[in-house]
């Protein structure tokens, strides 16, 4: 009898388990979610809070433009006021859920072009750094210098030049640095002219 009524339960699950997939299958049809997972919506809170530190490194000026909240632009100048670094994190995690409730492309937009303006700052220092080196080792990087900076003032030039080189030849405990200083200024000031 025992082996009976095993057999008639091991039957009545074999007619019920088509039953049970099916229905299965339609509650996951329906419950397809069109949501983001919990890991997408992590990784999207941490590039908000990244954005946010971001933003602080601007400065207060390049804020204005972007018609932040007031409580964002609070909670940036109580940022830059903490030193302690459990404090900055956790201020950095409040701005980040703050930044949830913008529109974070003027926010991209804004350090994106502030990086940019430092990286072509950086570019422009580097090559009047190169400029001047060149100056200094031979007069045919002059010619060549004031050929690509027509309205650049040559007497001038010509005389921080010649003091830079003098300045060089001296001995190192001699040297004052201050023409070698000069002439770079001049380059610098030039390069802004010549790129405007």
């Amino acid at each position: 009898m025992g082996g009976e009524s095993g057999w008639a339960t091991i039957i009545e699950l074999a007619r019920t388990r088509p039953q049970m997939q099916e229905n299965t299958s339609e509650y996951d049809a329906e419950d397809d979610f069109d949501r983001p997972s919990k890991s997408q919506l992590k990784r999207d809170m941490t590039a908000l809070q990244k954005l946010g530190e971001d933003l602080l490194a601007l400065p207060e000026s390049r804020w204005e433009p972007l018609a932040l909240p007031e409580i964002l632009y609070d909670a940036l100048r109580h940022a830059k006021k903490i030193t302690n670094f459990e404090g900055k994190r956790r201020q950095m995690q409040y701005i980040g859920k703050l930044m949830r409730k913008i529109d974070p492309e003027p926010v991209r937009e804004a350090v994106a072009a502030f990086k940019l303006g430092h990286a072509q700052d950086s570019l422009r220092l580097h090559q009047s750094e190169r400029w001047r080196e060149r100056l200094l080792a031979g007069d045919d990087a002059l010619q060549e210098f004031i050929t690509e900076h027509v309205d650049v003032d040559i007497q001038q030039l010509r005389n921080l030049v010649r003091a830079a080189r003098k300045d060089a030849a001296n001995e190192p405990e001699k040297r004052s640095g201050r023409a070698f200083r000069e002439l770079f200024q001049f380059i610098k000031a030039s390069e802004v002219a010549a790129d405007e």
